[in-house]
C-alpha cells in the first residue's frame, strides 16, 4: 500500500450549500471579535486555518432535509465548529504536532501553556453561544456532546500503549471524541426543526456513523498519508502509542513472533515507527480491514436517511457520505 497522492484526495460537496455557508463563515468572524482585543489576534489565527467545515455542512443540510434552513441551524453549525476547533488545539499539544493544514500550530507558535489558555478560551466561548437558544435542551444536548468529546480524549489518552484495549473500546472511544459532534450537528438540526423523535433519532445516528467512519479513515491517514500533502503533523498515533483500528487488526492477524515483537514495543512504551510496520506481511490487510470497516458504516448511515423525504437536502447527506468513500478509496491507492 503506497502513500496516497493528493491527485486522489476528492473535494467535499460544497454546491448547495454554498450560500450558507458564506453566513457561517462571517458569524465565525463576528465571534472572534467578541472577544477581548488583546485575545482576539490569537483566535482569529485559530479560527482562520479554517478545516472542511464538515459539522456546520451537516447541520444546514440536516435542517433543509427536515423542513428548511434557518438562523438556528446555522448558528448550531457555528457552536459546534468552534468546539471541534477547540479540540484540535488541545489535541495538538497532547500529540506534540508542529503543523495543522500546512501552518503552525498554536503550540508550536505560542508554547504549550498559551494554547492550552486559547482552546479553553474557545471552548467556553461556544458553550456561552449555546445559551442563547431559548430551549434548555439545545444548550444540553451541546453540553453533552462537548462532554463526550473531551471524555473520548481522555480515554484515549489513558489507554495509550495499552495491550488490554479492545476494538469495542476502540469505538467506544472514538464514536465519543469525534463521533458526538458529527452526531450533534445533525441530530440538533433536526431537534430544531421539530421532528419526531424517531427522524432525531436517526440523523443522529447517521451523524455518528459518518463521523465514526471519518475517524477511521484519519487514523489510516495517520499511517499512508504524507505530511506535505495533508498538511499536518502525521505518525503522531505511533509516536504517541494510540492503539488505532488498523494496529488492533495488524496485532489480531500478525504471525506469532511479529506479534510478540509489536507487544513487546508497546508494552516497553517505545514509539513504532512505519518501517517495522510496513515489514510485516499483514500490514497491508489490516490497514485495508479497517477501511472496509469505515465503508460498511457509511453504507449503514445511508440507510439511516430513509427516513427522510426524497429531495436535494437528502441527497446532499449522502453525497457527504460518498465523498468519505472517496477519501477512504484515496487511502486504498
Amino acid at each position: 500500500m503506497s502513500l496516497i497522492k493528493p491527485s486522489t484526495i476528492p473535494r467535499i460537496p460544497f454546491k448547495l450549500v454554498k450560500k450558507e455557508l458564506k453566513e457561517v463563515e462571517a458569524q465565525i468572524r463576528d465571534q472572534v471579535r467578541a472577544f477581548d482585543p488583546s485575545v482576539e489576534p490569537y483566535i482569529d489565527y485559530i479560527c482562520n486555518t479554517s478545516g472542511k467545515r464538515i459539522r456546520p455542512v451537516l447541520s444546514i443540510l440536516a435542517g433543509g432535509a427536515t423542513g428548511g434552513v434557518d438562523e438556528g441551524h446555522l448558528k448550531i453549525g457555528v457552536i459546534l465548529e468552534l468546539i471541534h476547533m477547540s479540540t484540535l488545539v488541545h489535541d495538538d499539544i497532547i500529540d506534540g504536532a508542529d503543523t495543522r493544514r500546512n501552518v503552525p500550530t498554536a503550540n508550536a507558535k505560542w508554547g504549550n501553556g498559551m494554547a492550552v489558555l486559547l482552546g479553553d478560551a474557545l471552548f467556553s466561548h461556544s458553550l456561552l453561544l449555546a445559551t442563547e437558544f431559548d430551549s434548555i435542551d439545545i444548550c444540553r444536548k451541546v453540553g453533552k456532546a462537548s462532554r463526550e468529546v473531551c471524555q473520548g480524549e481522555v480515554m484515549q489518552t489513558q489507554r495509550r500503549f495499552d495491550l488490554t484495549l479492545t476494538k469495542d473500546d476502540y469505538f467506544h472511544i472514538i464514536e465519543m471524541k469525534t463521533g458526538a459532534l458529527f452526531a450533534a450537528a445533525t441530530g440538533i438540526a433536526a431537534s430544531l426543526s421539530g421532528v419526531s423523535e424517531d427522524i432525531e433519532q436517526r440523523l443522529y445516528d447517521y451523524g455518528l456513523k459518518l463521523g465514526t467512519a471519518y475517524q477511521i479513515y484519519d487514523d489510516c491517514l495517520d499511517l499512508v498519508g504524507t505530511e506535505a500533502e495533508v498538511g499536518k503533523t502525521l505518525r503522531t498515533d505511533l509516536e504517541k502509542g494510540k492503539l488505532t483500528l488498523p494496529l488492533l487488526n495488524l496485532i489480531e492477524k500478525a504471525d506469532p513472533a511479529q506479534r510478540d515483537k509489536l507487544n513487546k514495543r508497546i508494552i516497553e512504551q517505545q514509539p513504532l515507527d512505519l518501517p517495522v510496520l510496513i515489514g510485516i506481511a499483514e500490514y497491508e490487510g489490516a490497514v485495508e480491514s479497517a477501511l472496509d470497516t469505515a465503508s460498511t458504516m457509511l453504507n449503514e448511515a445511508r440507510e439511516d436517511l430513509e427516513v427522510l423525504e426524497s429531495g436535494e437536502w437528502r441527497d446532499g447527506l449522502t453525497e457527504i457520505t460518498h465523498y468519505l468513500d472517496g477519501l477512504l478509496n484515496a487511502c486504498r491507492s
